[in-house]
This record gives structure tokens, C-alpha cells and sequence, in this order.
């Protein structure tokens, strides 16, 4: 595979290592000159290709198009007949999304040299034992989550399990099947070796749990699947959420920047502002937002919001999910954009602090949307989308003069401190955490048939949210699939969620306005996601294309 295993030089993976940061706590690196493969790798200086395999982590969770687009949650930001093969199915082909396949098998690349060096170069004393066992535990916990990311996209995989040290063009892909045995194996083989309470930044017992719960829970939905497989999903997530409750700390304070290492984070990538200068170049904050500083009074560089770098926005859907009583929605998204200069042009002059639009969670009426239009822009419900209104005649804030076209409200659970307009965000990115691997619990019970196991785990989720135990009574996948969209909005893998459950299909045609408009999803082919066109061709015809490609 051109970029993630035939290039694959040993110098690259043992000099090409990047430290990650926490906020405060830190995976440290060490920094080495004049370094050779052979004089590098000792006992002492080990954990740095673990380190290495850690960093190759940052590219996957920073590729964010085949996991949100084309989904239920997500629709892009342009006008409805706009074609973008990964949001609608048009048009897709061998070429897209082959950033996932190269990111993730460059974290496998990585997770095999350091395991190999691990287990057959290093000459271990007796007293570091456990530090090799924990070095090797890590890299294949990080090697199955590899897998994983991949498999739900693109079935069956190349299951390469060695050191890359030559060019090879005989890669085969093993059967979905056998690609879920070895991730199986992977973080089987991990969880004893791993650390309950790790430095921040590594990979715990309990993540690699979460993460070998959804394995089975996905497995359970295939063809080769059991009930047996919810079974284990369910008490791995049991384990996994061990005896945290979610609700010692609102959503909130789960989010609030100087909470980023909390108890309820069993997994996330490092970011920070005290390490080297690729430890702060995260772009989260860019998601699931329009370009502010095109409104009057929001500056560029100095816009608290932050700049889009992504073309992709929530969807009328997501906005409709929030009751009035969920204390996430106040958390999870700006319905207010405040101007952060002056601006004395125009027929109401703007001073820092202003309200420049506003987007109610209720349609106003026509006497008071006039009033306000006055003061500042006023978006209804069914204006989130690319689009401008009809003008209202005699108000100060007349649709025509608003320069952006795509108005919605943007996205604040994502939101940095520090940042560069679309780079240098320092914020951490939440891959796991324990609220989450209820959704997965309570998903796991219902698949099993203990749907009064599902309501306790989906109720604790929500009552944290609302406030009210019990909520629910009843629950279904769409309860489910509803309350993962209103917790993990943005930072779970949608797609590959609405995948496993046999949801995908129905909820686009549902709920995806660009869909809805032209989708062309076709279940025979769009469910498994092409394997990259350059893997093909440089693999001398022993690597297969998925149906339909």
C-alpha cells in the first residue's frame, strides 16, 4: 500500500515520531540526534515507537469527511441541488476517501514495528519485563483500533501483521470475518497488560474495553454474528464503565476547557500549547460552522468562534432533537453569534458585544421576528440551510445585505482558546468517553433482548441531560440512535453507527436534505466504502475492489 505500508521505512518510523500533549500532562519525548535503528532501540529508549504509534492517531481523528458526511446528523453547505459524492452518493468513486485507509494503516505500520522491535530486537532485563509487555499491549490495542476504524468502512482488510521493510505489491484482503477475528485477538490479547489508571494520553483497560465492546456489538449485527456477540458487547461495556457515574459532572463541565482530562474521558488525542509546535495544530473548532467573519462586527483573527474549515453542517434534524429541558443543547451549539468589534457603518451601528444573528429554537411570530430584525438578523427553524430569505420590508437588518448565504447554528462544544483561524487549536479531541459506552451498553442489551438493561443505561445518559430519571419507558434503535446524536454529536463515528444498525439508508432518505433532493445511495454498493484506486494499481492485481467501484 503506496502510503501506509510499501514506504513504510524503518528511519521514518523511528525518527518521524511526534510528541502528544495533554493540556498540562504530557506523553514526553525524547529528543535524539545522529541516531541510527541500531543504536536507538534499547530498554531505555523503547516506549518511543509506542509514542510514534500514538501520534499517527492525531491524522485519523482529524479526517472528518467519512465519518460525519452522508449521514442523518450532517449535509453539506451548499445550495440543495449541490453534488458531494460523499454526502449523497453521487458520483462516488475509487478516489474518495482514501485518507481513512492511509491514516489508519499508518497507525498499523507503525503499531507492527513497534511491536516487533518490542518482542525480537530488545534485550529486556528481567526488571523491565513489565514494561515490555505494557509497550506491546499498547501498540496492539492501537493496531486493533485501527483495524476497526477501517473495517467498518471497507469489509474485509490486508491483514499485515509485520514490521514494513521492503516494498511488496502481494497484498491480499482477508474476509470481514477474519479481519474482526484479529481485532478481536488485538484487544483480547491488550486489555491484561494495560494500565486501569495510565499517563494521560495512553490507551487504558478501560478504553480498550469500550473499544472491544463496539467491536462486538458491530460483529453481532454482520452475517457471521450471534446474540452471544451482544453479549460480550454489554459486559464489556459494563466493565468499561466500571463504577463511574456520568452524572457527578454536568455535560458542561465535561466540556469546559480547563476540564479537558476528566474522569469521564476514557480515550482522547493530546493537543497543547507546551510541547513541540505540532502539538497545537488541531482544527476541530473549525467543524460544523459558517464562515462568522463574513457577518458585520466579527473579525477574522480575532473572532472567538473560530474560521470553517469544513463543508459540512447540521442538518434540520439534529436541531429538532433538542428538548427544552436538555441541558446539552445550550452547551453543544451557539444560537447567538456576538460581534467582537466595532463597526459604525450601516443603519445600526455595531459595538463589541452586540447580537448580530440570532436563531430561535422556536419560529418567532411575525410582530416580534420585525422587532428584532431591527437590531440584528433573526434565522427561523426552517432557514438553517444555504439559502437567502425575502426581504422584510422596513427593518434595519434586510436578508439581502447579509453577505453569508449558509446561516445555522454553528457548533460550541468543539470551541478552542487558542487558535490560528482553521489550525493551531490546542483543545483535546474526546474519542472515548463513559457516556458513550452507555449508548453502547444500552445498544448491546437491546440487540440481546434485555431491553430493560437498555432503558437503565439510555435513562442515565438522559437524566443527566435533563435532569428527570426514567424518561424513557419504552426504547428503540431510534431512541438510541437519537440520544447518540444529541451526546455525541461530532465526535462519534456517525456513518459507521447508522451502518451497523440497518439505519443508514432510512435516516438519510429521512432526514439529509441533499439526499433528499438527489441522493443516489445504493445499499448493494454505498455500505462498504471503495478501496483506494492507487492501493489497487500498485498492487499488482492481488488486492480486490469492493462491489460496485
Amino acid at each position: 500500500m503506496k502510503l501506509a505500508i510499501k514506504i513504510k521505512h524503518v528511519s521514518v518510523l523511528l525518527l518521524g515520531m511526534i510528541l502528544l500533549s495533554a493540556c498540562e500532562s504530557y506523553i514526553e519525548e525524547d529528543i535524539f540526534s545522529d541516531i541510527t535503528s541500531e543504536n536507538f532501540i534499547e530498554e531505555g529508549t523503547a516506549d518511543q515507537l509506542v509514542v510514534g504509534v500514538y501520534a499517527s492517531l492525531r491524522s485519523v481523528y482529524k479526517d472528518y469527511n467519512l465519518q460525519f458526511l452522508g449521514t442523518d446528523l450532517f449535509t453539506i453547505k451548499a445550495e440543495l441541488n449541490s453534488v458531494s459524492a460523499t454526502n449523497d452518493y453521487f458520483g462516488f468513486v475509487s478516489g474518495v476517501g482514501a485518507s481513512a485507509w492511509n491514516n489508519n494503516y499508518n497507525v498499523v505500520a507503525k503499531a507492527n514495528t513497534a511491536i516487533n522491535r518490542y518482542e525480537n530486537q530488545i534485550d529486556w532485563s528481567d526488571s523491565n519485563l513489565d514494561e515490555k509487555a505494557y509497550g506491546i499491549a499498547q501498540a496492539k490495542a492501537l493496531r486493533g483500533l485501527a483495524f476497526f476504524n477501517m473495517v467498518q468502512h471497507y469489509g474485509g482488510l490486508v491483514l499485515d501483521l509485520e514490521e514494513p521493510t521492503s516494498i511488496r505489491s502481494d497484498y491480499t484482503r482477508s474476509s470481514e470475518e477474519e479481519t474482526y477475528a484479529q481485532i478481536i485477538s488485538d484487544l483480547e490479547s491488550a486489555i491484561p497488560d494495560l494500565k486501569e489508571n495510565p499517563e494521560t494520553g495512553r490507551f487504558s483497560k478501560r478504553a480498550a474495553q469500550h473499544v472491544l465492546a463496539e467491536v462486538y456489538l458491530t460483529k453481532g449485527y454482520t452475517s457471521f454474528g450471534s446474540t452471544a456477540d451482544f453479549n460480550m458487547a454489554a459486559e464489556l461495556a459494563e466493565d468499561a464503565i466500571g463504577s463511574y457515574d456520568i452524572r457527578s459532572q454536568s455535560f458542561a463541565e465535561v466540556f469546559a476547557y480547563d476540564n479537558q482530562v476528566n474522569e469521564e474521558i476514557l480515550f482522547a488525542i493530546q493537543w497543547g500549547t507546551d510541547g513541540l509546535a505540532t502539538d497545537q495544530v488541531n482544527t476541530k473548532h473549525s467543524l460544523f460552522m459558517n464562515q462568522v467573519a463574513n457577518y458585520p462586527g466579527v473579525n477574522r483573527t480575532t473572532t472567538p468562534y473560530g474560521f470553517s474549515d469544513f463543508n459540512a453542517m447540521p442538518t434540520p434534524f439534529f436541531y429538532s432533537l433538542f428538548s427544552d429541558n436538555d441541558a446539552r443543547e445550550n452547551e453543544t451549539i451557539h444560537r447567538a453569534i456576538l460581534a467582537d468589534g466595532d463597526e459604525p457603518a450601516g443603519p445600526d451601528p455595531i459595538v463589541a458585544g452586540d447580537t448580530i444573528v440570532y436563531y430561535p429554537k422556536v419560529a418567532l411570530d411575525q410582530v416580534e421576528l420585525e422587532e428584532r430584525l431591527n437590531r440584528y438578523w433573526v434565522y427561523q427553524p426552517n432557514q438553517y440551510l444555504f439559502g437567502r430569505p425575502d426581504d422584510i420590508p422596513g427593518v434595519n437588518y434586510l436578508y439581502s445585505l447579509n453577505p453569508e448565504r449558509t446561516n445555522f447554528p454553528i457548533f460550541k462544544k468543539f470551541d478552542d482558546e487558542i487558535f490560528s483561524e482553521t489550525t493551531d487549536g490546542a483543545r483535546d479531541t474526546f474519542v472515548y468517553r463513559v457516556a458513550g459506552t452507555h449508548l453502547l451498553a444500552a445498544e448491546a442489551y437491546l440487540a440481546a433482548g434485555n431491553s430493560s438493561a437498555a432503558l437503565t443505561h439510555l435513562n442515565i445518559v438522559r437524566e443527566r441531560a435533563t435532569g428527570i430519571a426514567n424518561e424513557y419507558t419504552t426504547v428503540t434503535v431510534d431512541d438510541i440512535l437519537n440520544e447518540r446524536a444529541l451526546e455525541l454529536a461530532g465526535e462519534a463515528n456517525r456513518w459507521a453507527v447508522l451502518k451497523r444498525t440497518g439505519k443508514l439508508e432510512e435516516r438519510i432518505n429521512a432526514y439529509n436534505p441533499h439526499v433528499q433532493d438527489h441522493g443516489a445511495f445504493d445499499a448493494s454498493i454505498h455500505l462498504l466504502r471503495p478501496i483506494p484506486s492507487g492501493e489497487l494499481e500498485l498492487s499488482d492485481g492481488s488486492l480486490t475492489q469492493n462491489p460496485g467501484y
